[in-house]
């Protein structure tokens, strides 16, 4: 292939990998701007960040399939546009449902941008140059937490958080013409069949358990014949899917895969990786600006060194993971981690900037430190023809941990704060000699309207601090959890056997 067209393909699909991978994290520094101009509580808001990745989760198996049956070129060309002009009608929409639809929208039309990529990015260089496009192909996945909050904290802060959504438009359009010039179209195979009752199912299934979660709190759980028709819902479908994948003769899913115990472990071990990482990131926001009241550019800065972490501990992770029993490489990162949570659960409104960050850093690096080991360790010991099918189940189940995680961690948040600040206000009363000091009566005295309305909001603030803490404690509780799981890995045969690496 000419070099100039292989460039002209490398430049316009790193682009629009860079556009979507930004998508997942631009959005969390907004988050506060948007809740605001909707009127939408803690939890509502949240669907802003869960809808676009469960939507990206359903959409990301079928992949293979529209690829095989209607063209490479074709299928990223619908993507790239669908996915700016969907990001166009969220920086346009005035209410949360518009917002939540066209983010379901984006992530769907979003999902097979990066394993494409990935795919045609491998097939148009010649051996000797793959290893050199999958580090570009990874840097601009890895580029995007770092760029994520520091650029969606400027954009929010000197002009709107419609900006962070409007800003895919000119890479979008770049993208979409440099595919159109430079991809050529691949062939196609219009006898291609997809397993669609078990994707349905499939599909079901993850919706209703994600409104579920999503909404539990907010409809006091069970006692909400919604919950009850959802769960009933998510049951039913997933009944139905596990019954499809074991009696068709070409599922959806291959149950073969799960008897491989290195696969299902690390399967497990990325659920869990997605469920703190996402949701750690989406509680950072609210925290630093709606508590600690910081701007909105300060917010995103604040969160940047994460990104850092997660790209110094990567490329570092990548020079070792062939010399050192990857069991202690997953160890040491596991550990990382539930140490951060562990320092987060103790920070009150009085931890300085350089501590968050520190803490973001060191955060960052336990995550990068998990990424590739765990998807070599998960893919390393399946069969060669079987390693892409598992690659996409695996990044199914990091999406969907991610997705769960964050209506997980709000939920308790919403309820935490409900108790504790029920539980603070139980000890203040009237009767309180420390009200009664004229100094302090003077701003929260219990006996006037002014007084009383200031005690509750310090009240409200200090149960919101505990809250924060107890998620953070939860987070940590669920990584140290997962550590029995590396006793279940066995070291591959192969530990330098090639492997596909889904998308972050």
């Amino acid at each position: 292939m000419d070099p100039r067209i292989r460039l002209g393909i490398t430049v316009s699909l790193i682009l629009a990998t860079l556009m979507q991978a930004l998508d997942t994290t631009i959005a969390n520094v907004a988050l506060p701007y948007m809740q605001g101009s909707v009127s939408a509580s803690q939890s509502e808001i949240a669907w802003v960040l869960t809808s676009y990745i469960v939507a990206a989760a359903i959409m990301t198996p079928p992949t293979g399939f529209l690829a095989t049956r209607f063209g490479v070129k074709r299928v990223l060309l619908v993507c790239i546009a669908g996915f700016t002009i969907a990001s166009m009608l969220c920086g346009a929409a005035q209410t949360l449902p518009q917002i939540v639809f066209f983010r379901c929208l984006q992530g769907a039309l979003g999902a097979a941008i990066n394993p494409l990529t990935q795919t045609v990015l491998f097939n148009i260089n010649p051996p000797e140059r793959q290893g050199r496009a999958m580090s570009t192909f990874g840097i601009a996945i890895m580029a995007a937490p770092l760029l994520g909050p520091v650029v969606g904290g400027w954009l929010t802060s000197d002009y709107s958080w419609r900006a962070v959504f409007y800003i895919n438009m000119p890479i979008g359009v770049l993208a979409f013409i440099g595919t159109l010039v430079f991809l050529p179209e691949t062939k196609v195979n219009s006898q291609f069949k997809l397993d669609w009752f078990g994707f349905a199912t499939l599909s079901l299934a993850i919706g209703a358990l994600q409104l579920l979660l999503d909404r539990g709190q907010e409809k006091d759980w069970f006692a909400s014949p919604e919950i009850i028709i959802e769960a009933v819902l998510a049951c039913a479908a997933f009944y139905l899917f596990l019954v499809q994948i074991f009696t068709k003769r070409t599922p959806f899913i291959r149950p073969a895969l799960f008897a491989d115990r290195n696969f299902t472990a690390g399967m497990l071990l990325i659920t869990s990786v997605g469920v703190t990482s996402f949701a750690a990131l989406s509680l950072q926001p609210p925290y630093l600006q709606g508590l600690m009241n910081e701007p909105v550019i300060t917010a995103g800065l604040v969160m940047g060194p994460r990104g850092l972490g997660i790209i110094v501990s990567m490329w570092l992770t990548g020079r070792i993971i062939g010399r050192v029993d990857t069991r202690l490489i997953l160890l040491a990162g596991l550990t990382v981690s539930a140490w951060s949570f562990y320092a987060m659960s103790r920070w009150t409104l009085d931890v300085s900037n350089m501590t968050i960050m520190l803490v973001g850093l060191v955060q960052g690096a336990g995550q990068g430190v998990l990424s590739v080991p765990l998807t070599t360790v998960s893919l390393s010991t399946l069969a060669p023809e079987h390693r892409a099918e598992g690659a996409g189940v695996f990044n199914l189940a990091r999406t969907l941990g991610s997705a769960a995680g964050i209506s997980i961690v709000n939920s308790l948040l919403t309820y935490n704060v409900q108790v504790n600040h029920a539980d603070i206000a139980s000890g203040v009363t009237a009767f309180d000699r420390l009200l009664s000091s004229p100094h302090i009566a003077a701003f929260w005295s219990p006996f006037t309207t002014r007084g009383s309305t200031a005690l509750d909001a310090v009240i409200n603030q200090q149960a919101q601090v505990i809250a924060y803490n107890n998620d953070y404690r939860f987070m940590m509780f669920a990584t140290l959890a997962t550590l029995p799981l590396l006793l279940f890995i066995r070291k591959p045969k192969r530990p330098n056997a090639p492997s596909i690496l889904p998308a972050e």
